[in-house]
């Protein structure tokens, strides 16, 4: 089963979480100094790292190269936060090992000769940096990381430097959003080593009120200190947004009538484009958290999240569309699961 058809801890305001690791292999040169046969080598030694230090490896993880992948599928990766959206338009020479319930992805030769990231529903920052650790660790023995006792973990871009360690959290954050109180979070967890930043990272927009809240800082901290950090901090960010949705359910009756108007509209439309679904599936989510809405479970929530994006309506679908095939695709799907 896929790791997003669960609903983890905290999972009325928090979606998910990722740790990803950022490594490089001792005798190679950054990415940026290296040539296509040095790629390749790195792609050839991770891949046998991994299936020979478990056993269990074959059977769950599937090897990709990238420049095999249709441009749909490539990017259907990217939506679901599997691998970068760069990783996804520059394929060449680039490589994924990807686990069957999509719960760990290996990236090669992206910035970094190795990324490796796990993906879990809900608050799970420990449980996610463990099962990271697992593989850094069972990889590391085979391959030799580049490594200084003073410095950390060498990357190729130095805001990775020490632990190489970007902690995440996707939160679901409608209340606050709808107060304006957005950036003044952003301003207050700015100060404390963190960013706040759009649904599919760094210079994207918030589609639907999910932001991602993650560590800057990498470099003089250890990986435990960063993901508590994280933690403790979320938990704020978590209580405000609850509280507001407190208020905003005794003080507004426009809202319980937005909520119920996008959950007609998803339960009944034949066209839906992406920017408009995510709007109005922000809305159901908080109507279901906020127990407004009690016949829709969280778990089919973000299941549609995850599979109605433009990239993975086509890779699903096994043919081009265009937009307007997209949009009733994706409407008629939606259909299926609401009603």
């Amino acid at each position: 089963m896929k790791w997003y058809l669960e609903t983890g801890p905290e999972g009325d305001v928090v979606v998910s979480t990722r740790i990803r690791l950022a490594r490089n292999i001792t005798e190679f040169p950054f990415i940026s100094r290296m040539t296509e046969e040095q790629g390749q080598t790195i792609i050839k030694n991770v891949k046998d790292a991994l299936f020979s230090a478990s056993s269990a490896a074959a059977d769950e993880f599937e090897f990709h190269e990238m420049e095999k992948l249709t441009p749909a599928r490539a990017m259907s990766l990217a939506e679901r936060h599997l691998i970068s959206p760069q990783f996804a338009k520059n394929k060449k020479g680039r490589a994924l090992l990807l686990s069957n319930d999509d719960s760990v992805s290996i990236m090669l030769n992206e910035e970094d000769h190795i990324r490796i990231q796990t993906l879990m529903p809900g608050m799970q920052l420990r449980q996610a940096l463990q099962k990271a650790n697992l593989y850094d660790d069972l990889l590391d023995e085979k391959l030799h990381y580049a490594f200084d006792e003073n410095i950390g973990y060498l990357t190729c871009c130095p805001t990775n430097l020490g632990t190489g360690l970007r902690a995440s959290l996707m939160l679901h954050l409608p209340a606050t959003f709808q107060t304006g109180a957005i950036p003044s979070v952003e301003n207050a967890i700015s100060k404390l080593g963190l960013t706040i930043r759009g649904t599919f990272g760094e210079g994207s927009d918030a589609k639907g009120s999910f932001y991602q809240v993650s560590n800057q800082i990498t470099l003089g901290v250890t990986e435990t200190e960063a993901v508590e950090n994280l933690y403790t901090i979320a938990q704020q960010i978590i209580s405000q947004e609850r509280a507001i949705r407190e208020t905003l359910k005794k003080q507004s009756l426009q809202l319980e009538d937005k909520i119920y108007r996008s959950h007609g509209i998803l339960k009944s439309a034949r066209l839906l484009c992406a920017d408009e679904f995510m709007s109005l599936i922000s809305d159901l989510r908080m109507g279901v958290t906020m127990g407004i809405i009690d016949n829709v479970s969280l778990e089919t929530i973000n299941s549609l999240i995850n599979e109605m994006q433009p990239a993975t309506l086509v890779a699903g679908a096994g043919r081009k569309l265009d937009a307007m095939g997209r949009d009733a695709l994706r409407a008629s799907k939606i259909r299926e699961k609401l009603v």
